[in-house]
């Protein structure tokens, strides 16, 4: 990939989760059809890890059931307890793994348990027993509501040791990060960015702006004037606009690397504001400011 950063990979489990009728899960693993050519295949906690350390990745995550909402608490339950025997077998596997490679990999375990608080807090218990690098909060953003997502969130992380990295799973939207990273979340991974900057809207300081829309066909200004990237530095809102409306692929790679810098910057500063223990302030002043848009 001639990528010289930090690679995490997930298992595949929110993936499987996705191909609906396609998929069979059993304790053994999980059996999906391709939707490509029909091939079948097996994913087993063994493979996965295994599939991980080929690629190299340097935290990895275990094979997981993501559960769709809402969910009935006998099947929440049974999937529970094969998630974290998955978590268990995966462990097992890395260690066996690294023996044999002498390559160190990091591994997370993910907690589930639908929504249903007392189920993640034994999920968190029990995965904590096992003893993982660091712990995600998976199977939310699946239908329930912001504040459902969020209740279930702040609820599991006070099970989580806070001397481990804690990663929320599919969370994106500049606001709910803000939040979650007041609760204690450290890491995060989204399509957001780039899935709203192929379909023409871009995150700004001041808010979200589609590009797209007739207002900016003759708008000079950058998408977001506060911003350093090399897109708000040469380009104008209405020239991007053109872009989309004459299906030029440019438009689409221009607005998702705005919007991948605006995340990055906005992590930084983050990351400032805790150092400076103003953490509260700089939340109120991007609240205050990012207002045009309800996420």
């Amino acid at each position: 990939m001639s990528w010289h950063g930090p690679i995490l990979t997930d298992s595949g489990g929110y993936q499987v989760f996705s191909l609906a009728e396609l998929k069979k899960v059993t304790d053994e693993g999980v059996e999906f059809k391709s939707h490509l050519d029909g091939s079948r295949h097996l994913l087993t906690p063994e493979s996965v890890i295994q599939i991980e350390g080929d690629l190299g990745a340097d935290i990895i995550m275990p094979l997981d059931e993501c559960l769709r909402f809402p969910c009935e608490r006998d099947y929440a339950e049974m999937s529970l307890k094969r998630t974290n025997e998955w978590a268990r077998r995966s462990k097992d596997a890395l260690i066996k793994n690294q023996k044999k490679s002498n390559c160190k990999q990091l591994l997370f375990g993910i907690v589930q348990g639908a929504s249903y608080l007392d189920l993640r807090k034994q999920a968190a218990r029990e995965l904590i027993a096992i003893g993982f690098d660091g712990y995600a909060v998976g199977g939310l953003i699946v239908g329930e509501s912001w504040e459902l997502t969020h209740e279930i969130l702040e609820h599991t992380l006070q099970f989580l040791p806070e001397d481990k990295p804690r990663y929320f799973m599919g969370l994106g939207s500049p606001l709910d990060i803000i939040r979650a990273v007041k609760n204690g979340v450290d890491m995060f991974d989204c399509v957001m960015p780039t899935r709203y900057g192929r379909n023409g809207t871009a995150f700004t300081s001041s808010g979200r702006v589609t590009v797209r829309n007739g207002a900016y066909a003759l708008d000079e200004k950058p998408l977001d004037e506060k911003c350093g990237c090399m897109v708000c530095k040469n380009y104008s809102r209405a020239y991007l606009r053109h872009l989309f409306n004459t299906s030029e692929l440019l438009g689409h790679r221009l607005v998702s690397y705005h919007n991948t810098y605006f995340y990055q910057h906005l992590i930084r500063q983050l990351r400032e504001a805790i150092k400076s223990d103003e953490l509260d302030v700089f939340i109120k002043e991007f609240q205050k400011s990012y207002q045009n848009n309800n996420r």
